[in-house]
């Protein structure tokens, strides 16, 4: 279906009366400039990541950047933070559908990350359902019937604080054309939410605050400034009603730190170790480094010496600078078994512990039953009326060097790792074209992110001649062996329903062909969203 009133602006999606009224004439004309306005300088920072790519790819390794010593050796502050986003002590994260909304926002956090990216697959219907649901809940006036209990979901009085997540730089809608060529999502997900929700948010004495994903570097988040700037200046609203938490999330972007909160600094409150995501980039980054080849996925934790770095400079830096520093996600799910779940909530207090005894001012959890366990451990550092640990310098640490973060992580590679890379991948790549972008598989909260670490893993055990600890040299070959007989395990696992619902045997064709292509697939999302169902 085509149809638009806006010039320049084609919609080529379904368009229910409940659609337009997210897609109004107003919001479609926003939509329209900011994609005219910086869909150009976006092309160009798109390529300056690929020629960035082949120096690494040629034997260059990422370091601090000599042209802006200047701004991290300055003495320098961001804008001072707003007084609902000083205490981040636990937030929890999610999809953009209606339950879960409601749920997240009912939940023991301080912050909901309401997410348009790598626990959304981004389906026409969702992303646009997905704005209904946010305009709904600022509003105060969203609620949900489960269709087969008949259960009612609606706000209490006490939630949580929403943060949107919009889309990575480098995804695009392909149901939004201007001017003949695709609108970038993040665009589409930042101006839908700031024109429907920045006059509900002021009323409430708030702002309007985001998660910008997987930057790359002090360019990109200085254009993110400029699209703020902007909306600003387009809605008469003062510098700073726009306020970002910035994911630092991939191996380039942990040494531009600095130059990130300063292109930013009116607009910025914080960076996030977003450490799934750091891992998948590491792979990425370094993928031609033979000498820099990571084991099993379950054995590259945070107490691995280059995200340890990465964790305690992150930390340095936002304190530094007055900014918060978020740290990462506990993806386990709750256990019904009573044993089975107290070793789960012993796994979370001691990642949390590490985290809050590092410096970090709060942490993600990816279910609200991990949300006692998260904030015992935070509430121990918070006292006195603490709501951040601002205060905590790490003045003292021995300076973090580019050898620390990209140090090689020890550990094996092994069968079982492999094995179960394979049907994690499988099973959510799966999902992900069948319109889900959160799954739980295997006891864990599964996104985009680790996927990618699953499929882009074996792809670099294959490039490097790597074995196993059993001996076995992974090739395209053992992969494919792998993959059929992982497939069976699944199919019998998940039953011959949503075998077939769910497409597997697409999902397994682009996995299967993706993980042995000669040159690494960026990201698997690009291949699987002509797979995703409108």
């Amino acid at each position: 279906m085509t149809s638009s009133n806006t010039a320049g602006l084609e919609i080529k999606g379904r368009l229910p009366a409940e659609f337009q009224t997210i897609l109004t004439p107003e919001a479609c004309r926003l939509v329209v400039e900011l994609t005219r306005e910086f869909r150009p300088a976006l092309k160009q920072l798109l390529q300056q990541r690929t020629a960035e790519q082949a120096r690494y790819d040629s034997g260059a390794l990422p370091d601090f950047r000599v042209d802006t010593a200047d701004i991290r050796a300055g003495n320098w502050k961001v804008a001072a933070i707003p007084a609902d986003l000083q205490d981040r002590r636990v937030e929890i994260t999610g999809p953009v559908d209606r339950k879960m909304i409601i749920n997240a926002l009912n939940a023991d956090v301080k912050v909901f990350m309401a997410d348009f990216e790598d626990s959304q697959a981004p389906s026409w219907d969702g992303v646009i359902e997905g704005q209904i649901n946010l305009r709904d809940a600022n509003l105060g006036t969203i609620s949900y019937s489960d269709p087969q209990s008949g259960k009612q979901y609606a706000l209490r009085d006490k939630q949580a604080l929403l943060i949107a997540r919009v889309r990575g730089l480098h995804l695009w809608e392909k149901h939004l054309e201007v001017d003949g060529e695709p609108v970038p999502g993040s665009l589409v997900d930042f101006a839908l939410y700031f024109f429907h929700n920045y006059q509900t948010r002021l009323a409430n004495g708030s702002g309007v605050y985001y998660y910008l994903p997987k930057l790359q570097s002090y360019k990109e988040a200085a254009w993110w400034d400029a699209v703020f700037r902007f909306t600003q200046t387009k809605f008469d609203q003062p510098v700073g009603t726009i306020r970002a938490t910035v994911l630092i999330e991939t191996l380039p972007a942990v040494f531009e730190m600095d130059e990130i909160l300063h292109a930013l600094r009116e607009h910025i409150v914080a960076l996030n170790c977003g450490r799934w995501d750091y891992i998948f980039s590491y792979i990425k980054t370094l993928k031609n480094h033979a000498d820099r080849v990571l084991p099993d996925r379950q054995v590259v934790t945070m107490d691995q010496p280059f995200l340890s770095a990465y964790s305690k400079l992150l930390i340095k830096t936002c304190h530094k600078r007055g900014a918060l520093a978020m740290g990462g996600m506990a993806a386990f799910i709750p256990a019904k078994d009573p044993v089975a779940n107290q070793a789960i909530l012993t796994k979370v207090t001691a990642d949390k512990e590490r985290e809050a005894s590092n410096g970090h001012d709060g942490t993600w959890v990816a279910h609200p039953g991990l949300a006692a366990t998260a904030n015992g451990v935070f509430n121990k550092y918070l006292l006195d009326g603490k709501t951040n640990q601002l205060h905590i310098s790490r003045a003292d640490d021995a300076p973090v060097t580019a050898a620390d973060l990209l140090a090689p992580s020890a550990g094996e590679r092994t069968e079982a790792g492999m094995r179960i890379n394979i049907r994690v991948a499988l099973q959510y790549i799966a999902a992900w074209i069948s319109g889900k972008g959160c799954v739980p598989i295997y006891g864990l909260m599964e996104d985009a992110a680790t996927a990618e670490i699953c499929r882009t893993s074996i792809w670099q055990w294959i490039k490097h001649g790597k074995s196993l600890n059993n001996g076995q040299l992974v090739t395209k070959d053992l992969f494919a062996q792998m993959l059929q007989q992982e497939a069976a395990v699944v199919r019998q696992e998940v039953g011959e329903e949503l075998w077939q619902q769910q497409q597997f045997e697409r999902a397994q064709a682009l996995l299967l062909q993706i993980t042995t292509a000669d040159q690494l697939v960026d990201f698997l999302t690009l291949p699987a969203y002509e797979l995703l169902t409108a």
